[in-house]
């Protein structure tokens, strides 16, 4: 009789389990089933990625990486990293990808796989409004006070251009805004993107403006050199949302343009 009750009891535990893994349910014994984390790497960079008036984090690239995640069939985790030290805390393994206005250049080609170029960008000086007409080329800024974020497309820039005489790396590219509206710079080189978010009329930095493109670029995501599959399941996904009109409606929301 206990055989017979024992083997009741397992048969029903079968058909229980069976059951629970049927009509697409993930079964949580086998973790291949289970939706695959991305941990995407990002800064507070408005209109990229930023926090909104509820404290949440939005903006073009979370957007647009909760799309790609959707398709994927992944589940998006975001993690706030240090831009300066961003190659290397992605080799660590302590997030997926760089996923936030990255330009593509020659040193992020070298230290990561970079996706396909989505979003057209350029870096630009941004100043008082009082002042900006007095400086009309890139000779008469030479001898400005400058800041850019430490290790950025814009810090690249100043140097690029001879003006690195009297210049100051700061955090973020908002500590370079910052550091321009209290006084403690002439001027700060940063993304177009973020230029216009931060100086339009109503924000706390509509005191400033931006002129000159000093250079003009790509932006792309950055993965770790080993994960080409990821790379390419991303770009896949990049060209699936671009064809059904998902990115051309963030592009317009954000007032971005795109790379395509």
């Amino acid at each position: 009789m206990k055989k017979l009750l024992s083997l009741i009891l397992a048969l029903t535990l079968v058909f229980a389990l069976a059951a629970c893994g049927g009509d697409g349910d993930v079964d949580p014994t086998n973790p291949t089933e289970a939706n695959e984390t991305l941990v995407i790497g990002y800064t507070i960079y408005e209109p990229m990625n930023y926090m909104d008036d509820n404290g949440n984090l939005t903006g073009f690239d979370t957007e647009f990486a909760l799309a790609v995640c959707e398709k994927l069939g992944m589940t998006p985790e975001f993690q706030e990293i240090n831009w300066d030290t961003k190659f290397v805390t992605l080799d660590a393994g302590q997030f997926d990808c760089i996923w936030n206005g990255m330009t593509i250049s020659d040193e992020v080609k070298e230290n990561c796989l970079v996706s396909k170029a989505y979003v057209k960008n350029a870096q630009v000086v941004v100043m008082s409004k009082d002042v900006i007409a007095n400086y009309p080329d890139v000779e008469s800024l030479k001898g400005l006070k400058f800041a850019a974020e430490a290790g950025s497309a814009g810090e690249a820039a100043i140097a690029d251009n001879g003006l690195d005489g009297n210049y100051a790396p700061v955090g973020t590219q908002l500590d370079a805004v910052m550091a321009v509206m209290g006084g403690q710079a002439d001027a700060c080189v940063i993304d177009i993107t973020m230029a216009k978010a931060m100086t339009a009329e109503g924000t706390d930095f509509d005191a400033l403006t931006f002129s000159l493109e000093l250079t003009t670029e790509e932006y792309g995501i950055g993965f770790r050199l080993s994960d080409a599959e990821l790379c390419e399941k991303v770009n896949n996904a990049i060209d699936e949302l671009y064809a059904d009109g998902t990115l051309t409606a963030l592009a317009e929301k954000y007032e971005l343009n795109l790379a395509f």
